[in-house]
């Protein structure tokens, strides 16, 4: 006995022509990665402590936090430049500082912060000081973008071995674009860019690569089985074919993220919200981004392969049947 879903995200046999608007998703997906780059340089990404360097503090007031006394009490220890935030719950605060010289130093400024919002606000208490100083904060930001270059050209040479380079070069670029929209997204949200958000991005990364490698590994399937079809009509139907595993398993993740968004307080709402975007933005490109690269550049030779290896089996079954 056989048991039914109660429902389809996708039904069977669909047939949609998803590359008759290839130069649509194509000059889509080159606009916002061009923007992107721009958000990237201005305004920038809100860097976090990891990659900017200085003193984060938390601060827990005993009612709701009143931002307007928080910072006249840091003006009056000419702490001027201190950053102010809400952070998690109503009565949490972050307060953020420049980088300090020396661990004492940093001991100090957190006096004063402490001593300052006593002050103000009694019964407001430090729950935690992390500092960061400017030479680390420039190392994690160097391996952090050494580990997502290592990671994209470990991609290359896995798909590359894998399937022929015009996979591995649609897979890549596609990547790329991905990359760029997910930090345009960062600098529009001003979500903090720090080491969970690097985190976030090699977990999209991981999570497209897998959904592009589902659709091309149909694609490579189809082209043995239907070697005389029109490579745009073969990367539809194969596109068509993995439609409900591909949004199955894109719904799974992006429901499961959604708790951690709204719930998962300031450690990991980022995360989750860079993951929401990437699973959309990675799901949506392996349809719109990746088929239609592949097609660019495979129309001709992959059906050409394909017609060859067919011609090469038939001429070695030749003998031994006769």
């Amino acid at each position: 006995m056989f048991f039914r879903p109660l429902f389809r995200i996708i039904p069977d046999g669909t047939k949609i022509r998803f590359m008759r608007g290839r130069f649509v998703g194509l000059a889509t997906s080159a606009v916002l990665s061009l923007a992107s780059v721009g958000l990237f340089f201005y305004p920038g990404l809100n860097l976090g402590i990891d990659f900017k360097g200085g003193v984060v503090i938390e601060v827990r007031t005993p009612g709701p936090a009143d931002f307007g006394k928080i910072r006249t009490a840091l003006v009056g220890q000419h702490l001027d430049e201190a950053g102010v935030q809400r952070f998690g719950d109503v009565n949490d605060v972050l307060i953020r500082l420049d980088s300090q010289p020396d661990e004492a130093a940093t001991q100090a400024a957190a006096d004063k912060v402490r001593q300052s919002l006593e002050a103000a606000i009694p019964g407001t208490r430090i729950m935690r000081v992390d500092a960061v100083g400017s030479s680390v904060s420039a190392e994690l930001f160097r391996d952090g973008m050494l580990a997502l270059g290592i990671s994209m050209l470990m991609i290359l040479v896995y798909i590359w071995f894998r399937f022929e380079w015009e996979f591995a070069i649609g897979a890549v670029v596609t990547l790329v674009l991905d990359i760029t929209k997910t930090i345009g997204f960062l600098a529009v949200t001003r979500i903090e860019f720090n080491l969970v958000m690097v985190a976030a991005i090699l977990t999209i990364i991981g999570y497209s690569t897998n959904d592009k490698v589902v659709v091309y590994d149909r694609v490579r399937e189809n082209l043995r089985k239907y070697r005389t079809m029109p490579l745009r009509d073969l990367i539809d139907l194969s596109i068509n074919e993995t439609l409900a595993r591909t949004l199955g398993t894109s719904m799974t993740v992006f429901l499961a993220s959604v708790p951690l968004a709204l719930f998962g307080g300031a450690s990991l709402s980022g995360f989750a919200m860079a993951m929401l975007f990437g699973i959309v933005v990675g799901t949506s490109s392996s349809i719109f981004i990746a088929a239609p690269i592949l097609l660019l550049l495979g129309e001709g030779r992959l059906k050409r392969d394909a017609q060859a290896a067919k011609t090469t089996k038939v001429g070695r079954m030749k003998p031994g049947g006769a």
